[in-house]
């Protein structure tokens, strides 16, 4: 009942919010998401967890979005880079190799960083510069002066997004900021900023409105008093995207940023008005009156002379049905065929239609517009260069015709441009190719070439050597030499940004998963990345699908079949084998409007029946035979959509009970949840008791009772930051929020664990969360990945192994074979030694080299165990006699721990060992140092013992012999090894 009236209260005031703001939800304000960092840290301090190692498996080779690259001045072969949800990474060898260093703050979403390469000092400004579907909010300024040992917050948490950072070059004490603000929501910490102490206050010092943020900023370079600032109106729903408006412009400082005025008035030569989007800037070194702008122009262009057609999707919108039957078959025929109708639609068919009643002319139009069409077919200028000679005063467009295919009708997604230091008629300009122009913007060349990937952010442009650039775009960091003639990769770093994952039943098991701009991937679980697949041509991983990654399925019957697709619900049918696709999406009936396919369209492979595969639009389809052929399962499973040029009022999530067959729930983007538990004949709204307007991220049925189900709402899309899990036992009917001491983090995914009902996995923006008793508290898990965003989990059922798919630091993998065994009865123990499960065949070769100069073979072995408290561990290795033969300890954590012993005994007792193995074997025994100066275990049976605070724990160990034929390999083996 309490819990039901909090959800009451709860609902209550979200209305009242709509009401004061036109928001329903509430964005979280800064303080508390900061306060929410701080139980993240809690939570990781509490956990019982915080030895379980994360390890991360790739992929690295397709990489990650770049949104800044700074070089040191003095070495072009050290350079940091920052990636718009992997954090920041440094390279000191001409990114041979990189390593993170800001990888456990409160967020690791960068706009922006800034290097001071004479004091050695770092800045970082959290929350991507770019306005994607996954931009995620930052919190504010970070600053290291120790190469990112060390991290000193210097605020504007509440700015979310920052475009650019500016320090002065004389005063290290004056720094500007470009803030952009929230991403969905209106706020006031838009604009420019400044501090003269280090960053210890802060001013803001131009402001325009609670849509206008500033994305742009560049100081000219001869004179630090001089700036300028790009302004930038856009707003954001989740159904709609404003990316220009007349609050739009350049504005230019000469006194240190402390006032600005608007340059690009009607009398300037730049556009101005509401079409005005976001903007680039860039300064020549040696003469800063000549500045470059990129413009995203959002008007739309002048009609050009239409060719005249008889029919036309303006003529069908008034067309009356009478004047429709007068139409000829053959101006029908053309408009079917012109707008790519399928072509069973005959003018024929159509023409009897109307007739009949069964459609009406303005269905042909309907048929084909959806919120896609006002994405992309909406007919902007686009892309223009912009040149100044004068500092700012008269501004002229470079160019005459379009520079159409540049960033089309998603211009706000890029806006990046550099002047080369040596030429002022050197351009580069960033869009989904990277264009150069050596005749100052009047014609333009594409430098983007093999072995650079699509949609460009970043550039640097060397001072030294005229050609030398190194680029990032969506596949991480390229760098030439000779202008874009040719490139390198540097993506060693693994910031793969995965919205999904899952796995087949192969062995070892393979992993699959769909990435942001990086199409579907699948590789070996147990991958290590390593530099040799560049010598030999084979990469682990594989590229199976292109276009944005979404949602995989596997038929584990062959491991063969795979189900994938790519942005707005284009799925296909992929035979791994012969490489053959076949796209399966269903399509709507004419007379029918368009389906909304969200962004990531949900699909499911039923546990029951391989064959069966269900996909959601804002209806769930099923399909009986693999895709071939689909019928609708239900109505229109959301609030209907809104206008807008984002699909609005879609399913988001998909989940068939693996008890029941038919009993299927699903989610959508405007917060409603739906039951069937007659495959689809009937459907139940069941979210009417919970949270309004939340993105349903995930609706996962249980593995262990029919009517438990587990939902995870999301206001990621109204900058709202809460975590909101909850669970019912009845089907929907009552929900139970749980997890309620997660920190303040959008929540992506809900999973139950396949063996052990009490554990719930969550993952959040910022990190993994386990509870191991339904859901009443979580504990983080989080050793060896940082806090980085989860999309998406799976589970493996026979290898036991979860994987994690991240977004921005590709795929991690946990085992939980010990994290299942945290039941009850263990958790009531004060130490708990788990039975030893790995099998140890004895080898000669242990602490051997391989060659001379090789790192000797070392083996090891791993000891679990659990503990009520943290404590000194005693551990003894003893024979079967009960002799000593090894002794050490271990500095134990409440929880689980986990202790490698490789196998050695401690010299001190070789005698003892040698004497009690003679007698065993009845011979003499000497044991000799093996290359690495240890004494290892013979086969034979031991005890391991554990000891602390008098309580003692035992388990078995057994090393066995060789297998006959084996240690004859092994032993020509190791003659080829020497003669080598």
């Amino acid at each position: 009942m309490r819990n039901n009236l909090l959800i009451v209260a709860f609902i209550t005031l979200s209305f009242t919010l709509f009401a004061q703001n036109q928001n329903p939800i509430a964005p979280t304000p800064a303080d508390e998401r900061l306060k929410g960092y701080e139980k993240r840290i809690e939570l990781q301090e509490k956990s019982l967890l915080k030895n379980v190692e994360l390890t991360s498996i790739g992929p690295t080779v397709q990489s990650g979005r770049v949104t800044d690259i700074d070089v040191s001045p003095y070495d072009e072969t050290n350079f940091y880079v920052a990636y718009a949800s992997g954090g920041v990474w440094e390279t000191t060898n001409n990114g041979i190799s990189f390593k993170p260093i800001f990888d456990d703050q409160a967020s690791m979403t960068i706009g922006d960083i800034a290097v001071d390469w004479k004091n050695n000092i770092v800045y970082v400004g959290t929350g991507e510069n770019n306005s994607s579907r996954s931009s995620y909010a930052g919190t504010g300024i970070y600053k290291s002066s120790d190469d990112g040992k060390t991290w000193q917050y210097l605020g504007l948490a509440e700015t979310h997004h920052i475009g650019r950072i500016v320090l002065h070059p004389k005063n290290p004490d004056i720094i500007w900021v470009a803030a952009i603000g929230h991403l969905y929501s209106p706020n006031k910490e838009r604009g420019i900023y400044k501090t003269t102490d280090g960053g210890k206050t802060w001013r803001q010092t131009l402001y325009i409105d609670d849509n206008t943020g500033a994305i742009d900023l560049a100081i000219d370079p001869q004179n630090p008093e001089i700036l300028y600032a790009a302004m930038w109106y856009r707003s954001r729903r989740a159904w709609n995207f404003e990316e220009s408006g007349k609050t739009s412009g350049i504005y230019k400082s000469t006194d240190g940023g402390e006032n600005w005025h608007l340059i690009t008035n009607k009398e300037s030569g730049f556009p101005n008005g509401d079409g005005v989007g976001r903007i680039g800037l860039a300064i020549y070194h040696d003469n800063p009156n000549i500045l470059y702008a990129a413009l995203d122009n959002q008007f739309h262009r002048k009609e050009k002379e239409k060719k005249e057609y008889a029919v036309t999707k303006d003529l069908l919108r008034k067309i009356s049905v009478d004047d429709f039957l007068k139409l000829n078959e053959s101006d029908i025929n053309e408009f079917l065929s012109r707008e790519n109708f399928p072509k069973k639609y005959t003018a024929k068919l159509i023409l009897n239609w109307v007739r009949e009643g069964k459609i009406k002319p303005i269905d042909l139009v309907n048929y084909l517009e959806d919120a896609n069409s006002l994405l992309f077919d909406t007919p902007i200028i686009g892309l223009e260069i912009y040149r100044s000679d004068d500092a700012g005063k008269t501004w002229h467009k470079t160019h005459k015709d379009y520079l159409d295919g540049v960033v089309n009708t998603y211009g706000y997604y890029f806006g990046q441009i550099g002047v080369s230091p040596h030429n002022p008629d050197k351009i580069y300009v960033m869009g989904v190719p990277i264009l150069k122009s050596e005749d100052g913007g009047k014609t333009f060349k594409s430098i983007w070439k093999e072995n650079v990937h699509a949609d460009h952010h970043a550039l640097w442009v060397s001072p030294k050597k005229d050609g030398h650039l190194i680029n990032g775009n969506d596949g991480g960091i390229n760098i030439t030499y000779d202008d874009g003639e040719t490139w390198i990769n540097a993506n060693t770093p693994a910031v793969g940004q995965f919205y999904s994952v899952t796995y087949d039943m192969d062995k070892p098991f393979n992993v699959y998963g769909g990435l942001q701009d990086n199409g579907v991937w699948t590789g070996p679980s147990n991958n290590k990345e390593n530099y040799n697949w560049m010598q030999t041509g084979h990469y682990s991983f594989k590229s199976i699908l292109g276009g944005d990654g979404m949602q995989v399925q596997v038929d584990t019957r062959d491991n063969n079949t795979v189900y994938a697709g790519f942005q707005f619900g284009n799925y296909f049918r992929i035979n791994k084998q012969t490489k053959e696709s076949k796209k399966i999406t269903p399509t709507h009936k004419l007379g029918e409007n368009p389906y909304r396919f969200n962004w990531e369209a949900p699909i499911k492979l039923s546990s029951h029946n391989q064959d069966i595969l269900y996909l959601g639009s804002n209806k769930l389809h099923r399909s009986m035979d693999k895709g071939e052929t689909w019928i609708t399962i239900s109505g229109d499973l959301t609030n209907g959509g809104k206008k807008g040029d984002v699909p609005y009022g879609t399913l988001t999530t998909i989940d068939e009970s693996p008890i029941k067959f038919g009993l299927i729930y699903t989610g959508s983007d405007d917060g409603l949840i739906y039951v069937t538990k007659d495959a689809g004949t009937s459907w139940e709204k069941i979210s009417d008791s919970l949270p309004q307007n939340y993105w349903v991220s995930r609706v996962s049925a249980s593995n262990f009772d029919e009517g438990t189900v587990y939902v995870s709402l999301n206001g990621y899309r109204w900058d709202n930051f809460e975590a909101l899990v909850y669970k019912s036992t009845d089907y929907g009917k009552h929900w139970e929020r749980i997890g309620t001491d997660l920190p303040l983090e959008p929540v992506n995914v809900v999973k139950e664990d396949p063996v052990n009902k009490n554990i719930i996995y969550a993952g959040t923006d910022n990190g993994l969360y386990v509870s191991i008793n339904g859901g009443k508290n979580f504990m983080a898990l989080f050793k060896g990945m940082p806090a980085v965003a989860v999309h998406d989990l799976a589970i493996h059922p026979r290898d036991k192994k979860l994987v994690v798919a991240t977004h921005g630091r590709s795929l991690y993998t946990a085992d939980v074979n010990y994290i299942e065994k945290l039941t009850d009865s263990v958790l009531q123990k004060n130490l708990v030694f788990f039975p030893i499960e790995e099998s140890l065949i004895y080898s000669q070769r242990w602490g051997k080299k391989n060659f001379v100069w090789s790192k000797p073979d070392t083996p090891q072995i791993q000891f679990v165990y659990y503990l009520s408290n943290d404590g000194h561990v005693n551990i003894n290795i003893k024979t079967e006699k009960g002799a000593v033969i090894k002794h050490f300890t271990d500095a134990a954590e409440r929880g689980l721990n986990f202790v490698k012993y490789n196998l050695s005994i401690d010299t001190t007792q070789k005698t003892v060992y040698e004497n009690e193995l003679t007698k065993l074997e009845n011979k003499k025994v000497s044991l000799e140092k093996s290359d690495d100066g240890n004494i290892y275990l013979r086969p034979g049976k031991y005890k391991v013992e554990i000891e602390i605070d008098n309580i003692k724990q035992s388990q078995n160990l057994e090393i066995k012999e060789p297998k006959e034929n084996l240690r004859e390999q092994h032993t020509e083996s190791e003659e080829e090894n020497e003669s080598i």
